[in-house]
């Protein structure tokens, strides 16, 4: 069962892997017009088509009907508004009528083609009115992926739905009577690879939003090492993020500040993180929608016992990186919404398995974490969900790169997003991110290259 916003995803994402939504729409209406013609062979039809892609749907359809099958539209069509229901509405060998001028009496089957998924409350007088009639109707009703109104408070009542793919969210047979789903040839990269689709996911500001409604992080790194953190730090910054706060010891403090203003900066107690700093760590973190912390912590052993308890006792959504992910290792479960993002020998340590000859879905639901294993192919999963992600270069190989893609994706987290979705989202625009900066500077590319095209990847999935 998938969402409306799904649904949106693995449509962009077909038309990336090479099938284009004119096909898809195709498919769909050949699938109706098998079920309809077995089902109802010999039967008066009636074809009733929206303007947007539930029409397209019907369109299709309709064509491989030929004379045998009368179609009606609900608006006229200079008000057809997408290109996939323009394409197969031109393709139609007969003219269509319009509903307003057809009795229904005559017509023994209506197909429902008028609204699609994404339907919102109230609908529009000539909708109210074309499912009241609908409701008077004494044959059969046929839906086509969802029924007109499906998630509003009122909705065509069908005896039977094709729907296409996937069944919807929210359906059901009081409301869509027999199910019937529909193979229309989605690839199945569309379903499990992040795409350009998933980027319908990213967290867009409201208009009216102000600062800090977008993303306020915390991030807990450095001492021995003092790159890191500011990697992460400006990765999320260049994610969308309104805040950024970096919480360091000493040894890190005056570097990082030096960095750039964008940082709010706050000195620990030492040199390392210790036990000491962990209580104004969590009153920072009150200030805060998510942490991120472990870039360039070190392992000494005070500092493992502090990221454990830090850990233990937030209440925040949180991504443990790097010596983090060493620290946490001992806990049999891990507390709260975590995201862990480990490559192949963390991911050892921290299950105590070889990665062969275990099961991620498994060390997940026992841990209680999310899981991105980094990797040629980047895995994705937390309990039973599973996604893969492809993009990326071999030139991420260098130093840096994995803080900053904990930093992209501890930045969606504090945006909103469950810890799913912001590991295999943050996965996606991180590798996308070193595509691009490889396309312009071959192997010579670092981490921060990476970082300076996270605004581009965004750019150009998110216009428009």
């Amino acid at each position: 069962m998938i969402s409306a916003l799904e649904s949106r995803i693995i449509d962009r994402n077909c038309e990336a892997l090479g099938v284009s939504l004119e096909t898809l729409v195709d498919n769909a209406g050949g699938a109706l017009h098998r079920i309809l013609s077995k089902e109802y062979a010999g039967k008066k039809i009636l074809i009733v088509c929206g303007i947007g892609n539930n029409g397209a749907d019907g369109f299709a359809c309709a064509k491989r009907f030929g004379r045998k099958a009368t179609v009606a539209l609900l608006l006229p069509p200079e008000m057809i508004k997408t290109n996939a229901a323009r394409h197969h509405f031109e393709l139609l060998d007969r003219k269509p009528v319009m509903f307003s001028d057809v009795s229904l009496d005559q017509y023994e089957v209506i197909v429902d083609c008028v609204l699609g998924i994404g339907a919102r409350s109230p609908l529009d007088a000539v909708y109210n009115d074309y499912i009241k009639k609908l409701k008077k109707f004494k044959g059969r009703i046929v839906s086509s992926d969802v029924p007109t109104g499906f998630g509003t408070r009122d909705s065509v009542q069908p005896n039977v739905t094709v729907t296409f793919h996937d069944t919807k969210e929210g359906m059901n047979e009081d409301n869509c009577g027999k199910i019937i789903v529909a193979d229309i040839g989605v690839p199945e990269e569309a379903v499990h690879v992040a795409g350009p689709g998933d980027m319908l996911l990213y967290p867009l500001p409201k208009e009216d939003s102000h600062k800090g409604e977008n993303g306020r992080l915390l991030v807990v790194g450095g001492g021995p090492y003092i790159g890191a953190p500011a990697m992460a730090a400006m990765a999320s910054l260049r994610a969308g993020v309104d805040l950024v706060r970096i919480a360091t010891p000493k040894r890190s403090f005056m570097p990082i500040a030096s960095m750039t203003p964008n940082f709010i900066m706050h000195e620990l107690s030492d040199d390392i993180l210790t036990e000491k700093d962990v209580r104004s760590l969590l009153e920072l973190a009150k200030k805060v929608d998510a942490v991120l912390i472990g870039p360039g912590l070190g392992t000494d052993e005070g500092t493992m016992a502090a990221v454990r308890e830090f850990v233990l006792r937030c209440n925040k959504p949180a991504v443990v990186d790097a010596d983090g992910i060493t620290a946490i290792s001992l806990m049999s479960v891990v507390p709260g919404n975590v995201i862990i993002t480990p490559h192949k020998r963390e991911f050892e340590d921290f299950s105590g398995f070889a990665l062969k000859s275990c099961d991620l879905l498994e060390i997940s639901e026992r841990r209680n974490v999310t899981i991105l294993l980094k990797g040629v192919t980047d895995v994705i999963v937390r309990g039973e969900k599973k996604k893969t992600n492809r993009s990326g270069t071999s030139a991420m190989t260098v130093g840096g790169t994995g803080d900053v893609l904990s930093g992209i994706v501890a930045g969606l987290l504090s945006k909103g997003m469950d810890t799913f979705d912001a590991a295999y989202l943050g996965a996606y625009i991180c590798g996308s991110a070193g595509e691009k900066a490889f396309k312009e500077l071959s192997y010579g590319m670092t981490a921060t290259d990476v970082v300076d095209a996270i605004p581009k990847v965004l750019k150009d999935h998110l216009k428009g």
